[in-house]
């Protein structure tokens, strides 16, 4: 019966979220109770379900031959629903601040919530078919998220973050073709597509299928040249962009090319081919360009944004280096970042929604009159880099000995990018925080604060994570030690 809260998880945000701008609240406070409540009780039935681990899959729909709609919690799974069960009643509580003199909040909460059940429905799939439907359902809730102002500038960026995203599963559904035609029935690792199902099937159409596939859903993962929706995206509410760019769009983009890499295509058939090399050298260079373009960047959210970017590709690094320990690497850095770059979203949320400043050259002082917001966002700016000692160092090293153990010599270049990535990241976040302590505060700033307590609870919690993960990392690292082991042996 615990198999059946696989449905339950998804479904509840879902509905929970459809029905909030059909309900009278008598008082705005009443509706936050609600979803608050909502979310945290979801957030608790997926813990159970991960930690009572069922075993068998279940089918919600079944179409035609292995045409199904599929749940199953294995080891990728846990990871993912975890991280994002654990972040969202946080980035909640936040979002009820921040959107104070918005308009159309209950509007922007039925999709906020809406979004927590289909990224679950994304972690939960137990196939190719029912993790591109909620993928591409992933793309038609945020995009409204993202377009939530009104504005000019905010519809014209949501249509390019819909084209980027559209154009992404289409390729991607080349590949979803190909997987159901040639593979047999639901995710398990080293691939559904056996050598003697594709046996009639030429080697290098293969492994074009395979670079078309990992290139589409690495639009959301912001890969090289695909990247320029996701600075763009910054123009929605904090809350929204640190989701995109933490959570729920762009690690769905990582998290699938986990499941197509190692649970669909036969990954030991593309190892050591044309087709790894090329899309190592992609995500090579999207690890510098993102940084790069991070350094010259002016404003606060857009300059977080193009670390997303760089930071997104150690992700796919590590997949592409198609080992069990690349996947460790991968899987690390995801959850890392995620904790890293909520925290220092929620920070420029903070400064913005008290100061109404976006731009560097705006932050001068500002560390003097929020001590508590810069004091983490430094935090985050240092487990960025990879200092040792914080939680970034862990992800970065094993995504290294990784690369390492692979022999590749493209995965040794990876590791140069990786540390001139870490020297750009310190020049990019320590500006900013010289700029808060060591520069005097502008006259219009006299009056600025750190703000209240469902702001500041969610950014100290990911920071004592941060520093948690970084000091005592081995229970983190034995964890996807375990689920990488599982899932060579077939999975939970």
């Amino acid at each position: 019966m615990i198999i059946y809260l696989t449905l339950v998880v998804i479904l509840l945000p879902i509905l929970g979220g459809a029905i909030i701008p059909f309900t009278k609240f008598k008082k705005k406070r009443t509706m936050y109770y609600f979803i608050e409540a909502l979310v945290t009780i979801n957030s608790v039935l997926v813990f159970f379900l991960l930690f009572s681990r069922p075993t068998d899959s279940l089918t919600v729909m079944q179409f035609t031959g292995d045409l199904s709609i599929s749940f199953k919690v294995d080891g990728l799974s846990m990871v993912f629903s975890g991280l994002v069960a654990f972040l969202w009643p946080f980035a909640t509580m936040y979002a009820f601040e921040y959107m104070q003199q918005e308009k159309h909040k209950k509007i922007f909460f039925m999709f906020y919530t809406m979004t927590y059940g289909v990224t679950l429905g994304i972690a939960l799939a137990n196939n190719i078919i029912t993790l591109y439907f909620f993928y591409e359902l992933l793309t038609l809730v945020t995009v409204s998220l993202v377009m939530h102002t009104l504005t000019k500038e905010a519809i014209a960026k949501s249509r390019t973050y819909l084209y980027y995203s559209l154009g992404g599963a289409a390729f991607a559904f080349i590949g979803v073709i190909f997987i159901v035609i040639y593979g047999e029935g639901n995710f398990q690792f080293g691939g559904v597509m056996s050598s003697a199902q594709t046996a009639g099937v030429n080697d290098n159409l293969l492994l074009l299928i395979y670079v078309f596939s990992f290139l589409g859903f690495g639009v959301k993962a912001a890969i090289c040249p695909f990247n320029s929706w996701l600075p763009e995206a910054g123009v929605a509410p904090t809350p929204v962009t640190a989701l995109l760019h933490a959570v729920a769009v762009v690690k769905s983009g990582a998290f699938a090319t986990m499941r197509l890499t190692f649970y669909c295509f036969n990954f030991e058939i593309v190892k050591g081919t044309w087709a790894q090399d090329i899309l190592l050298l992609l995500v090579i260079f999207t690890i510098v360009y993102g940084c790069s373009r991070a350094v010259k960047e002016t404003h606060l959210k857009r300059r977080l944004a193009y670390s997303t970017i760089s930071n997104l590709s150690y992700i796919l690094f590590g997949v592409l280096i198609m080992t069990p320990l690349g996947l460790l690497g991968a899987l690390a850095h995801m959850v890392v970042h995620a904790f890293v770059k909520i925290s220092a979203f929620f920070c420029a949320g903070s400064i913005i929604h008290k100061t109404e400043k976006n731009y560097i050259h705006q932050m001068n002082g500002l560390g003097r009159k929020m001590p508590i917001t810069f004091t983490i966002f430094t935090i985050s700016g240092l487990a960025l880099m990879g200092l040792p000692g914080l939680s970034g160092f862990i992800s970065k090293w094993y995504l290294a000995e990784a690369a390492v153990q692979s022999l590749n010599p493209l995965a040794y270049v990876g590791i140069g990018a990786i540390l001139i990535s870490a020297l750009l990241t310190a020049i990019y976040m320590i500006n900013i925080t010289v700029r808060a302590f060591c520069y005097k505060p502008e006259p219009d700033m006299v009056n600025a604060t750190d703000p209240n307590w469902l702001m500041i609870l969610p950014l100290v919690i990911f920071t004592i994570i941060i520093i948690a993960m970084g000091l005592h990392s081995q229970p983190f690292i034995d964890f996807l030690k375990t689920v990488v082991g599982i899932t060579t042996q077939g999975g939970l």
